[in-house]
Order: C-alpha cells, then structure tokens, then sequence
C-alpha cells in the first residue's frame, strides 16, 4: 500500500525545540554508569538561598489562611498558589536550580504567588481571567500534591460568553533539568510550538519526564478535567499533540485513547520499545518473557487498529532519527490496510520544519470543523489488557487472557426487518454497549438484537439476545459474557475476576489513590527487615525524583476504614512486621510463613527471599493492595524514555543474596502473571 506522506520543498528557517537536558544514547547503556536524573543542581549562593527562603516563608504565611478556610471556592483555587511554593521549596531542598535564570525565575515564582495568595484573601483571583500565557495547578488524586499545567488562552475568549472553545493538548520534550520551577518559567514567558486561532493550547507537565505514562498519563486528564472546570471547552473538539518525547506521548495516548479526541498530531518521538532502543540507542535488549510481554502495555502498534476512529496527521524531519517512530506505524497501519499522513520536513533534523507547521495546521484546523465523531456507526478496539478498554459505546469488560491479542469490531445496522449490533471478537469475554439519551441511531419503538461472533452452523447467541429494546429517550445499556458455550445477557456471576482498572500489573497500583503503609514492628529475618525498609526508602525517593509527588504515607496501625474503602494500600514489611499484611496474609495467593515462601508448587527460602505482588484488597476488593514495591522500573530507565516500561508483572519472589541495583532490586527467583480469576498459573516454561 502507498503511504500518504507530504515532503515540503523550499527554502526555509528551522523551528528549532529547545535542548535543555544531556541527550540520551549510546553512552547511557551501561547499568552500573548511572548518571543521576535529574542532575544535580548549583549550589546556591547565601545571598540567593536567604532571598528565596525568605520569600517562600513569607509566602507560605500568607497561604495558611487560605488553607484553613471553609471556603469552597478558595479550596478549587489554592492550588494555583501552591504550586509556587512547592516548586520553590524543592529547587532548594533538592539542588534543582540549574543556572541564576533558574534562580531569578524562581524569585519571580515567589512573588507571583504570593500576589495571587493576596488577591484570593481579598476575593479577587485575577489569574482566573486571564489572557495569554496562564499557569494553574491542581491538586492529584494519586497522592494530593499539587501539580502544575500551562495554559494558552487566546484574546478572542470572552469569560462571560457560551460557546465553547477548541483545545490542544501540547506534549512537552524530554527535559532532564525541566523540574517544576523550570517548567513553571517556561509556561509564564514562552508561546509554545503552536498557538492555533480561537483555540485553548494546554501544556501538561505529565509529571516531569516520563513521556507521559503512568503517573504522567494520570496528570494529562486531571489537568484536562481542572481545566474544563474553568474554561468553555469543546469535548468534541480536543486534539491531542506533541514533538520528541512529547510526540510519543501522543502516539501513545492516541492508540489508548482514540475516542477521546478529534485529532492526534504526533512528531518524532518514539512509537514502542525494542525497535527504538535499538536503532536510537544502540542497545542489546535481553528481556525477560514478562518484560518483553509488558512491553506490550505502551508499544502502540499493538493497538493501532483502533487509530480507525482518530484522524492522525504525523511529522518527521527527513534527517531526524526519531523519524523511527512515524516509519514503525506507517508500517503496523499499512498491516491494517490504512496509509499515515505522513508529513516531512526536508533536510531537516530534530525540529519542526515551518512549511510543514502551515500544512499541519490547516489539517488540524480542518479537522476541528469537523469535530469528532460522537456516535459511530462502526468501531474497532484493540488491547491486550482491560486497562485501555473502551471505545465509544463500546467497552471490554472480560478478556479471555491477559497480554494476548484482543480485537473487537462492532457494527450499528439495521433493515427493513432487523436492527440491532453485530460483534466480532477475538480473545474477549464480557462485553457492555452503553448509548447515552439520544445517541441510538435507530428506531426507538423497535426490538434491536445483539448477534455476536455467529458463525454458521454454530449457535453461540442466547435466545435473551435477540429481543431487546431502546428506552424512550434513545438510550440504551446492556452488558453481556460468554458463559462457555454461549453469549448470554447480563454480568457474569460475581466472584473475583480482573476488571479495567484492577487488572495488574504491579505499576497500575500507583496510577490512582494510593497510600504507602510504614511497618510498625520487625520482619522475621535481619535480610528481610533491611530489604524492606531499604526498598520503602527507595520508592518514596524515587517517586519524588521521577514522578514528581509526596507519596502518602502510614504507619500499619494507623490505617483507617477511608484508607481502606478509598485508597490502594502499598504495604511494606512481612507478616510480622507490618500488621495490615498480617490481617490478609491467609487470603493472598503467596503464602508467607516463618520459614518458607510458598507460591504453588515452587517453595523458597525465607530467610533470604522476600514476594512482591499486586492484587484486590482482601479488605476491599475494589482496591488493590501492593506487596514490597514502587512502580517497577529504576535508575537504569531514567535514562531513555522508552525504557519507562512495567519491569515486574503481576508477582515476583526476589533472591536477597543479590544486592539492588540501578535494574532490578534484587535477584528476580520467579515472576509472573495472576490469571483473570486472580489465580496463581501454573509455572511459566520461558
């Protein structure tokens, strides 16, 4: 198939995006060669250090009332404050000030907040209808740190006014020193790449650089949804956009999210895992079979099928290496029998060619007219897990395994005599429709019927599917599963099953509200007791470091009934030393005595081995509980995004005996996968 791809012929000046970190490569492939990300910082003169601290004291004094006010509006508005404080405070306790601009920006950053914190006190938040370039902050559901995020808001928008207006989502570069001080300056005092008529641009941080996955996946729709709150935006009119780092966020929240946009505009970047760290960064990938399995989470032509329902309009220097990425999916669509709309800038390296900027605006602005497509009469999803599982009116909510292929195809049709969906699926279980009032394209006063992978000869749709009706408002909601021999409507029994958002693997544990549970006493075993606490430490630091929040913590007996009811509980410590894991132990799938650690029909030593898994809270199984971790991957992926990958599955028993390193935090005895009934799986043959 002939790919659609536009080269630009002309003489031309670069867009160039700005360098503001080390570049990733060859020289990054060496595990005990850590360099730290992000760097280490200047050190502060005693003159600046005593301004800033000044300042943030001064401005903290005035957010303290603020805080304590009962107030509704000032608590949506504190945020906006706090975020100059936080950012603040850990340029200083952290070295995270890279130059004097740093410095002096953060000077600035003080005196801004604690001008609106005086303009809130008086009832007067200015920042709230302002113009131009805006930074607003939002405090996250994943451990109540306040968050920054950077608006676009163009001169045409009237706060006073009805319509609604368009919005683009602007991923950011991979920055190294890009900490929230630095991005903050940037959002205050530099347009961005685009700044289309009559439209919205929202920069999210996406939680510092980590190409906007898991926590930083997270950050894009809080940021979204704090932003809606505040401003007329258009749902049908959000695109979704990016360049370098910021171009792979945006292939990745396409494939994932297609039905949530009307455009996704992705340049350089990268597309999947292995491909990219070879050719980019000349790596020699080993995977483990889980590894290479999970590398399936974020790799974006596993799920480019569903790009049917999201116009996508992509660019690529000509000379630029990150060219990759566009290349891998032209590829993946052309399998599918789709062609890219490649945009290509001549002779040009890592940045936007200008002639190729006008010709992706006028596809962009076009397709806005359009706006996107609320009620298809066709849709397509693909996924190897429930976590990414719905597309329009369509949402997976049983897989037949885990990781493996996955494909829906829905059609809305109808005839003279019959209308109704067909559905073909492959490796899915459980299946809901869901058409909102006015959203049925048919006939209200007729009986519809679901006819799902009917094959001839072979009955496999219960008679309960063929007589269902629309409600008078043209709404309409069914949920149907295969019991074995035959789709039958309603849920499947109840009973433990993976489900979206509770479904693994160990990362997805940190991708909503969580809290971390301190053991109060001592582990059995001496390797154990330091392990543990080791790791514990470990975690808090890096999740400040990487994805940019004050995890919350506890101490085991001071977990209340809300911790339970609202939060994932991340324990850490054994059965001895961490009360809340001893009240669940017996419910676990991996037994943990005093002597032996017992998973199946594999047994190991305790004295020396330690399990970390992720499963539903015994307690509350709509929540998970994680055993011994943080999220999975460490220093060693720091260092290229693509790496920024789940490492560990479902469970993993570590060997103590090996010393954690920048990879792994401990020799790996044995991982795997739970099945969708949350059982342990018989041993994996790798």
């Amino acid at each position: 198939m002939r790919h659609r791809t536009v080269y630009i012929h002309s003489v031309f000046v670069l867009l160039f995006i700005p360098q503001i970190a080390s570049a990733d490569g060859p020289a990054d492939n060496i595990p005990a060669q850590v360099r730290p990300v992000p760097p280490v910082g200047i050190e502060l003169s005693s003159a600046n250090r005593a301004e800033l601290e000044q300042g943030l004291h001064e401005l903290n004094a005035a957010i303290a009332p603020l805080r304590a006010s009962k107030d509704p509006r000032v608590a949506e508005l504190l945020p906006d404050i706090e975020i100059y404080a936080r950012a603040v405070r850990q340029g200083i306790a952290y070295r995270e000030f890279y130059s004097e601009r740093n410095v002096q920006d953060a000077k600035a950053e003080l005196k801004e907040g604690l001008a609106r914190a005086t303009a809130l006190t008086a009832g007067k938040p200015y920042w709230t209808t302002q113009k131009g370039l805006v930074v607003r902050g939002y405090r996250s559901r994943l451990d109540e740190t306040v968050q920054p995020y950077g608006l676009e808001i163009p001169d045409s928008y009237t706060f006073d006014g009805k319509s609604p207006y368009r919005l683009d989502l602007w991923f950011h570069g991979r920055g190294e020193r890009s900490t929230e001080p630095v991005f903050i300056a940037e959002r205050t005092n530099r347009q961005g790449r685009y700044a289309p008529r009559d439209t919205i641009v929202l920069h999210p941080y996406g939680r510092y650089s980590n190409s906007f996955k898991f926590a930083g996946e997270v950050d894009v729709f809080e940021a979204l949804e704090h932003a809606q709150r505040h401003y007329r935006i258009d749902e049908d009119r959000i695109s979704v956009r990016g360049f370098s780092m910021g171009g792979a966020g945006c292939w990745q929240m396409a494939v994932h999210y297609a039905d949530r946009f009307f455009a996704a505009n992705p340049g350089a970047g990268f597309s999947e895992t292995p491909e990219f760290l070879k050719s980019f960064q000349q790596e020699t990938l080993k995977p483990t079979w889980y590894e290479k399995t999970l590398w399936q989470m974020y790799d974006c032509p596993v799920y480019v099928n569903n790009l049917r329902q999201l116009p996508t309009v992509a660019y690529s220097g000509e000379l630029d290496i990150q060219k990759q990425a566009a290349d891998v999916m032209e590829a993946a669509l052309s399998e599918k029998g789709m062609s890219l709309m490649h945009v290509i800038g001549p002779q040009t390296k890592h940045a936007i060619h200008p002639d190729s900027a006008t010709i992706i605006e006028a596809k962009l602005d076009s397709l806005a007219r359009q706006g996107r497509e609320r009620t298809p009469r066709e849709v397509w999803l693909d996924t190897p897990t429930l976590k990414y599982n719905r597309m329009h009116w369509l949402t997976v909510t049983q897989l037949g395994e885990h990781w493996k292929p996955a494909h829906v195809h829905a059609r809305l049709l109808q005839d003279d005599s019959w209308q109704g969906i067909v559905v073909e699926t492959t490796n899915v279980r459980g299946l809901r429709f869901h058409f909102d009032a006015g959203e049925w394209p048919f006939r209200f006063d007729k009986k519809i019927g679901l006819i799902i992978d009917d094959q001839p000869g072979e009955v496999r749709n219960s008679e309960s599917l063929r007589n269902l009706f629309v409600q008078t408002d043209r709404s309409f909601d069914c949920e149907v599963h295969f019991d074995g021999e035959q789709w039958v409507l309603g849920p499947p029994a109840d009973g433990l099953r993976k489900k979206h958002d509770l479904q693994g693997p160990i990362d997805d544990g940190f991708m909503d509200s969580f809290l971390v549970v301190r053991p109060g006493g001592k582990a059995r075993h001496e390797a154990v007791d330091q392990w543990t606490h080791s790791e514990l430490d470990h975690f808090l630091r890096e999740w400040r470091r990487q994805f940019r929040g004050d995890a919350l913590v506890k101490l085991d007996a001071e977990i209340s009934e809300a911790d339970i009811a609202t939060k994932h509980l991340i324990l850490f410590g054994d059965p001895a030393s961490n009360r809340l894991l001893a009240s669940i132990a017996d419910k676990l799938p991996i037994a943990w005595g005093e002597d032996r650690i017992t998973v199946g029909a594999q047994s190991f030593d305790a004295a020396h081995h330690a399990p970390a898994l992720i499963y539903p809270n015994p307690l509350n199984p709509k929540r998970y509980v994680v055993l011994n971790s943080g999220f999975t991957y460490r220093e060693y992926a720091y260092l290229n995004n693509a790496r920024q990958v789940p490492k560990l599955p479902d469970w993993a028993i570590f060997d103590l005996r090996t010393p954690p390193d920048a990879l792994w935090p401990g020799k790996v005895a044995a991982a795997d996968f739970f099945d969708e009934q949350w059982r342990l799986k018989p041993l994996h043959q790798d």
